[in-house]
């Protein structure tokens, strides 16, 4: 059997910040993107972040064991081929942005290599890596509840190249959703239409 169905899928979740929720809606949104929608306008997240996802991200991402990655890769580009119809494909990934110092010191943006290998594996969409950057280093977001992130993440973000109309934003784990939306915000100004938010797991509220 394929250990990947073992996995915490994220079956019943918003449509679109993927925030997991206890059975399904019948609007499938979540009353935060009822009340205050992102600018974004869906979320493609398989899985939950918890045991055993949450350890096997970490030893990738902390420690470099990239092995650890691989069956999350494999499952992550069998869901998006599962859940984009042809005309919902984006033009081009955006890995999230890591400012260099923290590249520096862990060897690897994750959100590069996340886009990266699934671009490779299906082909498509071309990865974009250098079309946004983070203007500071700031307070790692794992650190802070939700308004100390967006607090944080105000005017981080800069575009540095053209925007086309369809993109997704490529990061490993999305916790709050505060870095998506400081991301699609700048990328909504730069012309982007269609943002979609690409991830391996989101956290439950």
């Amino acid at each position: 059997m394929d250990c990947r169905n073992d996995l915490p899928a994220n079956r019943y979740a918003c449509r679109v910040c993927a925030l997991p929720l206890p059975f399904s809606l019948p609007d499938q949104r979540c009353g935060e993107c009822l009340s205050d929608p992102p600018p974004y306008t869906r979320s493609l997240i398989p899985w939950r972040y918890q045991f055993p996802v949450d350890g096997m991200i970490g030893r990738y991402k902390y420690h470099g064991q990239h092995r650890f990655a691989r069956p999350l890769l494999a499952g992550f580009s069998d869901y998006l081929e599962n859940n984009l119809a042809q005309n919902e494909w984006p033009e081009a990934l955006i890995p999230a942005p890591m400012h260099w110092a923290r590249r520096w010191h862990r060897g690897f943006n994750q959100a590069q290599d996340i886009a990266e290998a699934v671009s490779r594996r299906l082909g498509r969409p071309e990865v974009f890596s250098s079309a946004i950057r983070r203007t500071r280093r700031v307070q790692a977001q794992r650190q802070l509840d939700r308004a100390g992130r967006l607090a944080n993440l105000r005017g981080l973000f800069e575009v540095t190249a053209p925007i086309p109309a369809r993109v997704a934003i490529v990061d490993d784990v999305v916790t709050t959703g505060a870095t998506a939306r400081a991301i699609a915000s700048v990328l909504a100004e730069a012309g982007a239409e269609d943002i979609q938010i690409w991830a391996l797991a989101r956290t439950p509220g």
